[in-house]
Formats: structure tokens, C-alpha cells, sequence
């Protein structure tokens, strides 16, 4: 059963013709209806979001090509391979670094110069090198960060002299091995008999190092070697055990430090050589740098976390000539300290990097990256896609009033024969609303639309 209110003066035809016209669009449409709904409703969404969508897709992939990239699996470092310190430590960082899922590749050099050199050249492939207090005093550190100052490495004076030497200058006059050419120690020792007035002068300079000039020295070739190494050096214990040997105790190794530098004064206790033969038999001034690990500037900062947390793990603890955490630290390099060094050294690795394995903080730490600025313009799209959504679907039906409107314009001023037209143009209109996909929550719009053209076709009676 059918009630409808007739307006007065609204012919029953028409009023019939509307109940014929919505009997027969259910009759065709009956079965595709909740098709409708299903279909126009996704399509619609769709349509509102697109721009958020859209928004959210460019903010992805700009992020994706602005931030850095995900960190390579392999590091290069470069050492000196007349020092066998390095090595060593290189193949310990490579062990802790392997457990992480990246590769170190270690590449020798004849010196700590050459491997600064291969750091320096762009296209060597070198990430890293150890190089010790001074080798950069002259040379340009520009594009390159240190990693930190990793541990002393003393210069061992030994010498078969009687009275021991107490100063630099006392080498005067005597043959010294100063060590390999572009060694560590053959750079540290040009320095500092410079300073003392020994050259090549006054004295005889020898450029042979570790074992050569161990030998040398036992089989008094020489009167003094210079070495460079931690004292638990092998090389280092076993020149100190030989007999008429001993260790130049630099009573003028503070006024040293002073003028350079870069390097320390420190007091190698009585005894730390070995206690059983109490060597040294007393307390030894020496003169020490430190040992740095630089690396390019542009080194991904998740892998020089990386690094920071290897090298805490290696050179962290306490040792003969230093206190335990004094290592890694930022002091006494010849290179500016990178950022990320001088954050880790005040408060330790970030916060993932504490909880989580590496490859899986560095992908949390990229994916935020990413999701914070998704995050900020979501927020405010949210609260304008419904806005937007809503328009879209109404400007459907505003389009079809405006050309309601249109007409009815046209029907005030019309002529009698101008009718069919008009009736032809409204029939157009309504077929048109009438095979109209809206979502249910917009059904009460198309209901107003066809009540209005109702209206107007009543006009075209009179």
C-alpha cells in the first residue's frame, strides 16, 4: 500500500507516473541494488582518499631517497703492516663485527702514512684506518672523522749505554735505529730527536725497526732502538729481557708532552715488565700518543655506532698505562671527533642499539624515519578526507540541481510549443537520478532531487 500527500493542484497522472517510475526501477533494479551499495561506496571512498593517498605514497618516497640508505655489509680498514698491534686488533673488530652480519676487510700498508693517504683517495674503497698521534699534523684532515682515541702506544727507548739515558739529547752522537721507513715509529722519533738536536749530523740514524733493530741492538750494531707497541708486546718483552739492555727513563718527557701535543707523559711502574725479574727495576717516564681510528665523514652513522660498540667492547677495560673506560675516548686527536662519537662517549649508543641486534635497529631506526612525517600529514588529512569525501558525493547530485535550476529558469519565460522540450530535458534529469549509485547514508539527497523535479514538472501543467 502506497500513501502519498498530493499537492494541491498536482495532477494524479503525475503523481502515478512517479509511483510507476520507482515501481520499475526497484522492478530493474531490485537485484542490483546492495550490488550498488557495495560498489559505489568502496569507488567513492577510494575517490576521497586518492589525494591522502597520494600525499602519504610522495612523503614515502621522498623518504626513501633522502634518508640514508641501509648500511653496507662490509667496512675496509686500512694499517700499517709493520706494526703488529694493528693487526691484531683489526682481526679482533673483524671477529665482533662478523657476529653483527658485516664483513671487515682488512687491507696493509707499509705505514700509518700510506693507510692515511688511502683514506684520503675517494675512489680506494678504504672506510677506516688506524693511525697514531702526529702522523696528520702536516697533512689535511679535511672529509675525515675520528672515531675516537683508542689506547696509548708508548715509544720504547732501549738502549746499551752506560750511564742510562735519561734525555733525548744524551743519543747524541750514538747509532740509533729509528725505525722502518714511513713506520710509525721512524715518524715519531724523526720528531722528537729533532727537537732534541740528534740528526743525522751529529749522529748515526739507521732506518731498520722491530726485529732487524732488536738484533742490531743484541749484537751491538747499535747503541739505541726505537719501538713503538703496547707492553704486552712480544717484541717489547723480549728486548727488555736482554741482558745490558735497558729502558731510557726520559726525566724530561713532561717538558716533551708540553711541546708536542699529541703526546703523554706517562710512568711505567716499577716491575710491569716482569715481576719476576723486576723490570724495569724502577719507575720509567715515557712518552706516549694514542692511537685513533678515523674515518670518512660520510661513513653511514648506523655503522660507526657499530664500530663505537666494538671498539668500547676491545680497547674499554684497564690495561698497564691506563684506567679502565679511559678508552674510547675523544681527546688527543689530530681529527675533528665525528658526532655521533662525541654523542656515544657522553651517553653511550642510542637507545635501540642497546636492546636490539644491529640489522634490526637499523631497521626500526629507518622505518620511524619514514613513518614520522607519514604520521604529522595523517593526522590533519584525516580530519579533511571525510570533509572531502562528503563533497565529492554531494557534487554529484549539486550538479544535477544546477541543471534543474537551469531549466526551471528556462520554463518561466517559455512558450507553449517550448514544453515538449523542456518535458523532454526533465524526463533526461530524472532517468538520470534514478539510475544514480549513492551510498545509503546519501539516499535522503536523491529523495529531496526527485521531490524537486516533481515540482517542476507540475509547472509545465499550467
Amino acid at each position: 500500500m502506497i500513501v502519498a500527500r498530493v499537492r494541491p493542484g498536482l495532477p494524479v497522472s503525475t503523481l502515478w507516473k512517479g509511483i510507476a517510475v520507482s515501481d520499475r526501477s526497484k522492478e530493474q533494479h531490485g537485484s542490483e541494488a546492495q550490488d550498488d551499495l557495495h560498489v559505489s561506496l568502496p569507488m567513492e571512498a577510494f575517490k576521497a582518499a586518492l589525494p591522502y593517498l597520494v600525499a602519504m605514497l610522495l612523503i614515502a618516497v621522498a623518504g626513501y631517497w633522502l634518508i640514508d640508505p641501509a648500511p653496507p655489509k662490509k667496512i675496509v680498514i686500512s694499517i700499517s703492516k709493520q706494526d703488529g698491534n694493528y693487526q691484531a686488533y683489526a682481526s679482533l673488530y673483524g671477529v665482533l663485527l662478523q657476529q653483527q652480519g658485516v664483513t671487515l676487510d682488512i687491507r696493509e700498508t707499509e705505514g700509518p702514512a700510506q693507510s692515511l693517504e688511502a683514506l684520503r683517495k675517494k675512489d680506494s674503497g678504504v672506510d677506516m684506518a688506524l693511525i697514531p698521534g702526529g702522523v696528520a699534523r702536516l697533512e689535511s684532515t679535511a672529509g675525515l672523522v675520528s672515531l675516537g682515541s683508542l689506547y696509548y702506544e708508548p715509544v720504547w727507548i732501549f738502549a746499551k749505554l752506560k750511564p742510562e739515558v735519561g734525555s733525548l739529547s744524551g743519543l747524541k752522537g750514538k747509532r740509533i735505529a729509528v725505525g722502518r721507513a714511513g713506520s710509525g715509529s721512524r715518524i715519531l722519533s724523526g720528531m722528537l730527536l729533532d727537537a732534541a738536536g740528534v740528526t743525522a749530523n751529529n749522529s748515526k740514524l739507521l732506518e731498520i725497526g722491530d726485529e732487524e733493530a732488536a738484533n742490531a741492538l743484541k749484537n751491538g750494531m747499535v747503541d739505541a732502538i726505537f719501538l713503538s707497541g703496547v707492553p704486552t708486546t712480544l717484541l717489547i718483552q723480549q728486548v727488555a729481557a736482554m741482558p745490558g739492555v735497558g729502558l731510557a727513563d726520559l726525566t724530561d718527557a713532561e717538558a716533551i708532552s708540553r711541546q708536542f701535543e699529541f703526546l703523554h707523559h706517562l710512568v711505567l711502574p716499577k716491575g710491569a715488565l716482569s715481576l719476576e725479574h723486576n723490570n724495569p727495576p724502577h719507575d720509567v717516564h715515557m712518552l706516549a700518543p694514542t692511537v685513533s681510528l678515523v674515518a670518512r665523514e660520510s661513513m653511514h652513522q648506523a655503522l660507526i655506532y657499530l664500530v663505537l660498540k666494538v671498539i668500547t667492547r676491545v680497547h674499554g677495560g684497564v690495561g698497564m698505562l691506563q684506567q679502565a673506560g679511559e678508552f674510547p675516548s675523544g681527546k688527543d686527536s689530530d681529527f675533528e671527533v665525528s658526532s655521533q662519537a662525541k654523542q656515544f662517549f657522553v651517553s653511550g649508543p642510542p637507545f635501540l642499539d642497546r636492546y636490539l641486534p644491529f640489522w634490526a635497529a637499523t631497521f626500526v631506526n629507518r622505518v620511524l624515519i619514514v613513518l614520522v612525517p607519514l604520521i604529522a600529514i595523517a593526522i590533519p588529512l584525516s580530519r579533511v578526507a571525510p570533509a572531502v569525501y562528503a563533497w565529492l558525493i554531494k557534487s554529484r547530485i549539486y550538479k544535477l540541481y544546477g541543471e534543474l535550476r537551469f531549466l526551471e529558469l528556462q520554463l518561466r519565460n517559455a512558450r507553449q510549443d517550448e514544453f515538449p522540450r523542456i518535458r523532454k530535458e526533465l524526463d533526461t534529469i530524472e532517468s538520470r537520478v534514478n539510475t544514480m549509485r549513492l551510498p545509503v547514508a546519501f539516499s535522503s539527497h536523491l529523495y529531496e532531487l526527485r521531490s524537486h523535479i516533481g515540482l517542476v514538472r507540475a509547472r509545465l501543467r499550467f
